[in-house]
């Protein structure tokens, strides 16, 4: 008995139900990461553009880790706010760079894409979220200080 493609596409599918599920769930997931990359109204970067930004544009870098964390080693002239201060608008002092390249940070550059939305969605014009964060920064060898301004 000869079959089908159609039949025995049917016939794997029903020996490999776990396989084609996982197949089609990971489809999907990718379909939705691609329409979330196209959507967001901030662009991810990595270390050298943002020192692009920064030295030729004034961009400036949004740290949003701890305070033991951001004392502990951060880019230099980075404004220190807190996820919650930016997401609940109360960091007001950002308010002034609404027209210059404002580039998030975090630890490891996961967290910061929730930061850099509601900057858009508070009229920030150019937010962007540093690729693999401070930590990668630093793997870099990219300086850092110590000191808080």
């Amino acid at each position: 008995m000869d079959l089908t493609f159609i039949q025995k596409l049917q016939l794997f599918a029903a020996n490999n139900t776990i396989m084609v599920v996982a197949w089609v769930a990971l489809f999907v997931a990718v379909l939705f990461s691609f329409y979330k990359a196209a959507t967001n109204k901030h662009k991810v970067i990595g270390n050298h553009e943002a020192t692009l930004l920064i030295n030729n544009q004034e961009g400036i870098i949004v740290d949003i880790r701890s305070d033991d964390e951001f004392k502990s080693g951060h880019i230099i002239d980075s404004l220190h706010a807190f996820p919650t201060d930016i997401k609940t608008e109360k960091a007001t002092f950002l308010s002034k760079y609404k027209d210059r390249p404002v580039i998030v940070a975090d630890n490891n550059g996961l967290l910061a894409a929730g930061c850099a939305n509601a900057l858009v969605k508070q009229g920030f014009s150019d937010v962007y979220v540093l690729k693999e964060g401070i930590a990668g920064w630093r793997a870099a060898n990219l300086p850092t200080v110590k000191k808080h301004k």
